[in-house]
């Protein structure tokens, strides 16, 4: 098995390609151990000392350090930790996933909807790209709260990225949207 590394935009974060699936659908973030409970993947590589975060895409694996530990002495564990499982035969997660976008009841369903079908088509593919996801949280009286996930969470670009990118495309095609904020995990 050969597994991949890329840089992301943030360095505290490498995103690792194993070269096969790593969920079927969706993503899955782990910003702590006790969020990895469901995951024998992700509690492994939380097993490597200096690891603060794991995410999984489709086809990749996105893990974040501490600023105490250096890439170079991390790296190797992560690897042979992500080998390890996949030689194993035990499944990524256990039980059910869960949605991407939290639910949202109200008059607003429309605006909402137009919402999470920009983010689906043109946000999310390209933060993946860059090891991450952003997902809908809510969107109250013209504001849209937004989880970034992964390399998104805590990345120096990303308020960039937020304010710029995603809040201009958000504004342009759907007038009610005002601005674009970040919520906390």
């Amino acid at each position: 098995m050969f597994i991949q590394t890329e840089s992301t935009p943030n360095p505290a974060t490498l995103k690792f390609l194993p070269g096969q699936s790593v969920l079927d659908l969706g993503t899955a973030d782990f910003p702590s151990v006790e969020a990895a409970a469901k995951s024998p993947l992700a509690r492994r590589i939380f097993s490597v000392q200096g690891v603060s975060g794991v995410f999984f895409g489709t086809d990749f694996v996105t893990v974040t350090k501490t600023d105490a530990v250096e890439w170079q002495h991390i790296k190797p564990s992560i690897l042979g930790a992500i080998m390890e499982h996949y030689q194993s035969g035990a499944p990524v997660m256990e039980g059910e996933g869960q949605a991407a976008h939290a639910s949202h009841d109200g008059p607003d369903g429309d605006v909402v909807k137009q919402i999470k079908e920009l983010l689906d088509t043109r946000v999310r593919p390209a933060v993946a790209q860059d090891g991450g996801d952003i997902t809908f949280h809510g969107f109250d009286r013209g504001v849209v709260y937004l989880h970034m996930k992964g390399a998104c969470a805590g990345c120096p670009s990303s308020t960039l990225t937020l304010k710029m990118g995603i809040e201009n495309l958000l504004r342009h095609y759907i007038p009610e949207v005002l601005e674009v904020r970040p919520v906390a995990a």
